[in-house]
């Protein structure tokens, strides 16, 4: 756990200055002490990223208890292995592991639920859906003695894979729950949290995904970078590549946290699962053009709520987007406008695989954005995006001498308020001459 912590404290990847204080708050709330022994206690799991899910097959935590303690009930989710309990037959509990790995109840599920719990590990980004942005269950602990609950040790945390760091659970303020309508307020006997933060570095092996750029006045496509995703296997036969991914292992006999797996993806030369395509499209007076288009390469993985962010100074003005949802994030530190994307529900919040006939999948829509005629320009790049995230992954993005850029002694668009100043003056001319 230091190693890990040294790590994310040590790497950039670690720290997303897009999204600074984006972070999952695991919180356990005593309720009771029943007078056998023991407590009870509710347990959140509260997504603060901005733009990060955790998506299918969904998470799973697990802890260390620090005094032998066993799990007697659950509400709204399972330990995956019971563990060996014959010295509390008489009891019957749930888990009498001291290390239990939890996972939470599918929809429908048959047992006991409470609010927040049921959806099968999925938790939505904060901003794109906060009512879905937290996961919950109950749990009754005991072999303890009457009023005693210890905070557990070594939490973690897969969501659904590997990536995360979670600093020591800590007692903090009492949580305050609402009871009548909001009359009266209940506070927990003892809240204590931990907190669960995201490194790039530590989940993938190779990135996720690439950036492709093209403009109306350039002929010069500038595709992914070559082998940004990994190198193509000499090896493959032009049609299928694999390459090695970690994924979650979901088990009821074992507490195996996960495993490599083999990836099949369409063969290309960035070997990139995904890639994202930003074409500027057309320049008109007031506003300009952008098609921005997402390709699925994997030949066994859907995307299911996916999200894109782009910054880009061009989103400090009006944008209207046809096909996506999209809302501007608030930053820190950042000059440029970043906006996030996702898909329309029963439209195209699916990203499909790639197709076996050598087609992909794809989700596209045009962006109109409104021009700031003190700073709009299509020179040296500027209408051509600075980062770029998919499904909270930074794409890998073309070097600045790559971009399409405007022919040489071409026509250069800067402020159209010259044009029509000087076209004024002609046409005055002209009917003065005549």
């Amino acid at each position: 756990m230091i190693k890990s912590f040294v790590g994310c404290f040590f790497l950039a990847d670690c720290f997303d200055p897009l999204d600074p204080n984006g972070n999952i708050t695991v919180t356990f709330d005593v309720l009771d002490y029943p007078q056998n022994g023991g407590y009870v206690a509710r347990v959140t799991i509260r997504n603060f990223y901005q733009y990060r899910h955790v998506e299918k097959p969904g998470w799973q935590i697990g802890w260390g208890w620090a005094n032998e303690e066993i799990i007697l009930k659950m509400a709204g989710a399972y330990a995956t292995d019971s563990g060996d309990c014959k010295n509390f037959a008489a009891q019957k509990p749930h888990c009498c592991k001291q290390n239990p790995l939890i996972a939470d109840l599918w929809p429908g599920a048959e047992g006991s639920t409470v609010e927040g719990c049921c959806r099968s590990g999925v938790i939505s980004a904060w901003a794109i859906d906060p009512p879905l942005s937290f996961s919950a269950f109950e749990i009754t602990v005991g072999n303890l003695p009457a009023n005693t609950s210890h905070p557990p040790a070594n939490l973690t945390l897969f969501a659904p894979g590997p990536g995360y760091t979670c600093g020591p659970v800590q007692d903090t303020e009492p949580t305050v729950f609402l009871d009548y309508g909001g009359r009266r307020k209940i506070r927990a006997f003892r809240t204590m949290k931990s907190v669960c933060t995201y490194s790039s570095f530590l989940a993938n092996k190779a990135p996720v995904c690439c950036v492709s750029l093209s403009t109306f006045y350039s002929q010069q496509i500038t595709d992914c970078p070559k082998c940004s995703c990994g190198c193509r296997d000499s090896a493959s036969d032009g049609v299928s590549c694999s390459r090695h991914h970690f994924v979650m292992q979901f088990t009821s006999q074992s507490s195996s946290l996960g495993g490599n797996d083999v990836e099949k993806l369409q063969c290309t030369d960035h070997m990139c699962p995904v890639r994202i395509h930003w074409h500027v499209k057309n320049n008109y007076m007031r506003y300009w053009r952008v098609k921005l288009t997402i390709s699925n390469y994997n030949l066994q993985r859907n995307y299911s709520d996916w999200n894109l962010v782009i910054q880009h100074p061009g989103f400090s003005k009006k944008a209207i987007t046809y096909s996506f949802n999209t809302t501007t994030l608030p930053t820190v530190g950042i000059e440029d406008e970043v906006a996030l994307f996702w898909g329309l529900p029963y439209y195209n919040s699916e990203l499909t695989e790639a197709g076996a006939g050598g087609g992909f999948g794809s989700v596209t829509t045009d962006i109109i954005l409104e021009k700031d005629l003190d700073e709009f320009t299509l020179m040296s790049g500027w209408a051509l995006p600075r980062r770029v995230y998919f499904g909270g992954e930074e794409c890998q993005m073309p070097l600045p001498d790559a971009f399409p850029m405007l022919p040489n002694g071409g026509f250069r668009i800067r402020h159209e308020r010259r044009y029509f100043f000087f076209l004024t003056l002609l046409m005055i001319w002209l009917e003065l001459r005549l």
